[in-house]
């Protein structure tokens, strides 16, 4: 008799050798090299700790027997096994292990391997605790690369030739949606980006002030709202975890299909705090840079993320004091939802005074995404490079957001306060590694969007939209 080595054929696909006069003799199924990795990669983030999802808990082979009412792990009986049962049920079931938003369902061999290992008695070795691990990246090609900005800026370039005359304000639908939203035409030019050195509540990162110069652009008159992000955000397609859709085909599918979009969330994403006309929250800075990608792809327009400098210039819309309205922040409750009288919680867009240019909530509601790096020494870096300056982001945290949010003192909410991103965050998610779409635990972070005038190259559109996406 000899026994055949796992190493020798592919996972339970052993036979007879009767021509040559030997028997084969399955190999057990080895929980270390083979079962461990599935549970580590894609089942202990969420089943694992003191609240695991649906009371089951995978780390021990004692934990896993006693959950589910003693039906979680049933040695020698997989089909009593929620470890396995749950991992075959159909690829839209809720109860499906591991979900679809976290790259579910197991392939067919791994599932094998957990049927097989239990039904030799799911042999676990005394003492072992698994941990969660991240999983190897994938080695599929996404559809959402260079080509594809290509096409993109392609039909951006065309449709502004058909375009001519002044920039003014608009509103436009976005086409797969018919949601409606509303854009501002900012006027370029020259401004002191910063605070002075006398300003009540000025912390160091917001000076020098200095002379700053900005091109013409559009910029959203409110903040991106749950209306218009949510049909980005949920979509009902099965997509890898990079966003892109798993039945993606060339030829029947569209530009705006091959941009990625979110997974589905693994919490409700307004945490009661109101969808219809509130404002979309805690999506990454990726995310927010893929749905201006995916809006542009639609409405063959432009739309990024403001720069730093874009944004409080537009903030500022020409005034020079602590805020768009003045320096008393006793006059905030007239323009901006904050810790003093939001109820906390975000509040409905566009219900407050807007700033001179038109602009509504610059200041409270939720704070907002920039393109920008936040680096502390901002004021220092441009020196020399003050017409539309930009610090690109090399490094995931921190990035910049502006603003101010409900929760916030009104210091926070000055035109020229800044803040960065941090990775305390997305603390709360329980993928490993971390969700590139969501920041669970930053409900007082939304965006807007601008459109600047000037049309930049196929290289700047990708870099805009893909700045955060090869840094996760």
């Amino acid at each position: 008799m000899i026994r055949l080595q796992k190493a020798s054929l592919p996972l339970v696909a052993y036979f007879s050798l009767a021509c040559f006069g030997f028997s084969a003799v399955a190999a057990k199924v080895d929980f270390e090299k083979e079962v461990a990795p599935i549970l580590e990669m894609n089942c202990v983030s969420c089943h694992s700790g003191d609240e695991p999802e649906g009371d089951f808990n995978l780390t021990t082979k004692v934990l896993s027997m006693e959950s589910g009412s003693g039906e979680g792990l049933v040695p020698g009986n997989p089909d009593d096994s929620m470890i396995y049962s749950l991992t075959v049920v159909d690829r839209t079931d809720d109860m499906l292990m591991p979900p679809l938003r976290t790259g579910g369902p197991l392939s067919k061999p791994e599932a094998e391997l957990l049927k097989n290992w239990i039904a030799e008695g799911a042999e676990w070795p005394e003492g072992r605790t698994l941990v969660a691990k991240p999983k190897p990246a994938g080695n599929f090609v996404s559809a959402d690369d260079f080509e594809l900005i290509k096409r993109i800026h392609a039909k951006i370039v065309a449709q502004a030739e058909k375009e001519a005359g002044e920039p003014a304000d608009y509103a436009k639908v976005i086409p797969l949606t018919q949601i409606e939203f509303r854009m501002v035409a900012v006027p370029g030019g020259e401004f002191m980006m910063g605070s002075p050195a006398g300003e009540e509540l000025r912390k160091e990162d917001e000076g020098p002030q200095t002379k700053v110069k900005v091109d013409p652009f559009w910029m959203g008159k409110c903040e991106v709202t749950w209306d218009e992000y949510e049909p980005f955000m949920i979509t009902q397609v099965d997509r890898r975890k990079d966003g892109g859709r798993i039945d993606y085909d060339a030829e029947k599918h569209t530009v705006v299909d091959a941009v990625s979009q979110p997974t589905p969330p693994y919490t409700e994403m307004s945490f009661g705090m109101g969808q219809h006309g509130y404002p979309a929250i805690s999506m990454t800075q990726h995310a927010a840079n893929k749905y201006c990608q995916w809006l542009s792809a639609q409405t063959g327009h432009f739309y990024r993320l403001p720069t730093e400098a874009e944004w409080e210039y537009a903030c500022r819309a020409g005034t020079d004091t602590a805020y768009s309205f003045g320096d008393d922040p006793e006059m905030l409750k007239q323009y901006a939802w904050f810790y003093d009288n939001s109820n906390e919680k975000y509040q409905k867009v566009g219900l407050k005074k807007p700033n001179p240019w038109g602009l509504h909530d610059m200041h409270g509601n939720v704070m907002e995404w920039t393109a920008d790096q936040y680096v502390p020494d901002y004021f220092e870096k441009i020196q020399g490079h003050t017409n539309n300056p930009f610090i690109k982001p090399v490094t995931l945290y921190p990035r910049s957001v502006r603003g101010g949010g409900w929760d916030d003192d009104p210091d926070r909410l000055r035109s020229a306060a800044r803040r960065g991103s941090d990775a305390s965050w997305k603390q709360q998610d329980p993928q490993l590694p971390k969700s590139v779409w969501y920041h669970t635990d930053a409900t007082q972070l939304g965006f807007r969007i601008v459109r600047p005038v000037k049309i930049p190259s196929a290289e700047e559109m990708y870099f805009y939209w893909n700045s955060a996406r090869d840094v996760y």
